[in-house]
Order: C-alpha cells, then structure tokens, then sequence
C-alpha cells in the first residue's frame, strides 16, 4: 500500500464534524484514505515525505452539476446573448452531431480543467444521444474519467419528449422510454460501486421538466430506488420553466417533482432558483446544484442560497456545462458564488468560511458522500493544497478571505485524489494537458463546421 506524508501542512481546514481549523500539522495518507492528522504521528516504512511548509489543505471540491461534452461547443456565435430556451434550440442543431469521441474527449478536457482547479469530485449529466451514434456514450465518459483519475458520478441523462410531442429537443436525440431505461440498468449493473472510496457510481438524471414525461419520470424514479442509485434533473431554472409546467401540467416545477415523488435525500436538482418559500422548507432532503456563471450568464436568476443553507437545505456549487459557463474552473466557481450571494444578500450574505464548507463537504454530501468532502480520519484522501505566499495574496490576514476573493491564479499547489497526486502547480500528472486539447479542438472544429456547412 502507498503511503503519503503532507508534512507541517500551515493550515488544515477540515471541515469535518468537529468544525475544526487545524494548524501546523500533517496528514498521513496510506492508500485511498487519511488515517491521522496531527504533530508526531507514527510513520510506516517507505513513506513518501513532501514538506507542505506554507501551504493550506482543504478537502477538494465537489462538482454537482455538468454537461462535459458542452466543453467542445464554448463560444457559439449563434447563441450567444441568448436566454435558456432560444439557447438550447440553437445548440441541438450542433449537438445533435456529437460522437463517441467528441464525448470522450469533451470529458477529458472539462475534468482537467476541474482538477487542476482543485474538484476531486464530479458528477455529470450527459443526456444527448443522436440516433446515428452508438448509445454507450456514458462509457466513454466513465473511461476519460478512469484515466485522468478523478472521482465520478456519472448521470444516465435522457430525453423522451421531443418538439413533434410538445418538448424542446429535436427528435433526432430523444429516445424510445424503454431503451433509456435498459441502459440506465445496465450501467448500473456494470459501473455503480457501493462501498466508500468509490471511484465511480451512476445516478439516473431525465434531462428537465420540458424534455421528458412523466411516465418517464416516474419509471426511472422506481428503478433508481429499486437499485439504490441517486436521481438527478434539472429544476426550476427559468421562468419560462415555470409557465412551461403550469401550462402543461398545472403544476409549478417542484410541485411536479412533488407529485413525481421525486424528492428526499437521494434526488438532487440543478440550479433551484424559483422555489417559493414553501417549497424551500418541503425540499425534504433533496439536494441543490447552484451554478452561478450560468445562471448570470442566461440570465436565469440568483439561487436562494442563504435561505436553503439557513432552513437546514443541502447546497452545493457546480460549474454547469462549459456552453453557458463557459469554462469548468472549480475555484472561480466558489468565488463567483461568494460574490453573487453577496450581491443577492448583501452584510448578511454566507462568510467564506460558509461558501468554502458548501463548495466541499455541501457538494459530497447533496451527491450522497459522507465519505469525502472533508478531512478526517477515515475519509477519503481527496486533498486540495493552496500556496498563498504569492504577491496577488499580500496584505490579506485571514487565509479563507485570500481563497474566496484574491489571486489571479485558479491552480492548486496540489491536487490528491483517492490518495494519489493528479496535479501539481497546475500540471497533471495522469494525462497530457497539450495533446488532451489540440485533439478536442480539432473534433469540435469538425462538428461546427460540418453543421454550419449543412445550413447553407
């Protein structure tokens, strides 16, 4: 078993149980966990030795919502400036060409990005599968995911109400009910791991409230509670979502969720923003993606965040897909969080301390992990380490302060997940960065090009 020795690390924010701040202390790793932190400890043979002198440790982040395959489609000019629906009409049209490779490499370059910005964690939803491309696509992601070495929650998404039945996606990426729900099984059966320290597991994720059916609704929520796994979707996200699901099933979004009984502690939506007060306080346990860039990018809203962390709610941060963020930069994410909190609630807005516990052990915990998300004993070795010695960091006298709102870096000193090093100073060590993007270039050039082509 490796072992791994963070040696007189200056800070150790735990954000463990005890809410503990720990200082001048080391952390003694040994395969995928931490088994102590503290001065003196007893060290096995062979340890590997690195002097965190100077450095402050977090838990990493946890990413709760993306759309990886986005990463490949940034900057679309024909969408730009767009709210959500007029934007997603125009970004089927390139979506609808993606392949097994443009997913696969899509997802290498958003979880490099994530972890060299310092998640650990991240789940995704993957929810377009064109009709001419093979339908195994969540593979893909899970083999880029293997690979880079980043911890993953891989949502089956689909989509089962297209525009001939009064949905938004084009039929040429909605499929037949019955195959959605043989693959969610099958991925499950071959992918999802139960015990603590998983690498991988799947969640079921229908894509939103005006792209599926009900039945569908509820038939993935009666498998994903028959074998155990999360369910995910999109919620309450835009206005225009709202008089969707009054119009169509004379129901507010969370009221639908609510007659779906899709809601308690194993469902988690993204974004939340148009929850009334009532429904905030019947949440139940569900968990909450907020996603500041694309929110404030679609100008969809601002997430309640203040009153569901207030009434007890789980909250998380998430980066969104890289189409509406436009990047998958973890790190800027927490601050533009602080910040949009900040702007909604003004003096009375979440410290950093408050965003920084929402952007790690918030994120383990709305994706079911009690096993990350915070340093302790026993947990998992999913370690973020900061280096604030840098001139863009002077003058500021609390270390949490300097994370939230200074610097002009996003790189971790160090990113360790499941006990390994996959990032230093920026640079990882699992994958070529260089290679990883000229070839998702030259595939998203491909797909853009080809469908801007076949619009002449």
């Amino acid at each position: 078993m490796n072992t791994l020795l963070l040696k007189n690390v200056e800070t150790v924010v735990t954000f463990n149980d005890r809410e503990e701040i720990l200082e001048n202390v080391d952390i003694l790793i040994e395969g995928p966990k931490i088994t102590s932190i503290g001065k003196e400890l007893n060290i096995p043979d062979n340890t590997k030795i690195i002097d965190c002198t100077g450095l402050i440790a977090l838990p990493g982040f946890v990413n709760t919502h993306h759309h990886l395959y986005q990463t490949l489609f940034r900057g679309i000019k024909e969408v730009q400036e767009q709210p959500l629906f007029p934007w997603l009409i125009g970004l089927y049209e390139f979506w609808k060409n993606i392949t097994p490779d443009a997913v696969y490499y899509g997802a290498l370059v958003g979880f490099s990005e994530l972890l060299r910005t310092g998640c650990t964690l991240t789940s995704d939803h993957h929810y377009v599968f064109p009709h001419n491309q093979p339908q195994t696509l969540i593979d893909d992601e899970i083999r880029a995911a293997n690979q880079i070495g980043i911890r993953f929650t891989a949502t089956r998404g689909s989509m089962s109400l297209g525009r001939d039945q009064g949905g938004l996606p084009p039929m040429t990426v909605v499929q037949e009910e019955y195959k959605i729900l043989e693959d969610s099984d099958r991925l499950i059966s071959k992918y999802h791991e139960i015990n603590d320290f998983a690498m991988t597991r799947i969640a079921l994720a229908p894509c939103s409230p005006f792209s599926v059916t009900k039945k569908l609704m509820l038939e993935t929520k009666d498998l994903a509670r028959k074998r155990g796994v999360m369910m995910h979707t999109h919620l309450a996200e835009t206005l225009d979502e709202e008089r969707f699901c009054i119009e169509k099933y004379g129901r507010r979004p969370f009221e639908l969720m609510e007659e779906l009984e899709w809601v308690g502690p194993d469902v988690w939506y993204a974004h939340g923003i148009y929850f009334s007060d009532a429904e905030i306080d019947r949440l139940n346990g569900s968990g909450i993606a907020h996603c500041p860039s694309s929110n404030m990018k679609l100008n969809s809203g601002i997430c309640r965040t203040s009153e569901i962390v207030q009434k007890g709610g789980k909250i998380s941060i998430a980066v969104d897909g890289s189409a509406s963020n436009d990047g998958s930069n973890m790190w800027e994410e927490v601050r533009r969080a602080y910040l949009l909190n900040h702007l909604k609630y003004g003096t009375e807005g979440l410290n950093a301390y408050e965003i920084l516990k929402v952007a790690t052990r918030g994120g383990a915990d709305v994706l079911g992990r009690s096993d990350t998300g915070r340093l302790d004993a026993e947990k998992a070795a999913d370690i973020i380490l900061f280096d604030l010695s840098g001139v863009e960091y002077a003058g500021c006298h609390d270390p949490l302060v300097s994370l939230v709102c200074l610097g002009n870096s996003s790189y971790t000193k160090m990113t360790i997940v499941n006990g390994k090093i996959v990032s230093i100073d920026g640079k990882l060590t699992t994958m070529d960065t260089n290679e990883i993007g000229k070839t998702a270039h030259k595939i998203a050039q491909d797909i853009v090009k080809y469908e801007r082509e076949n619009k002449k």
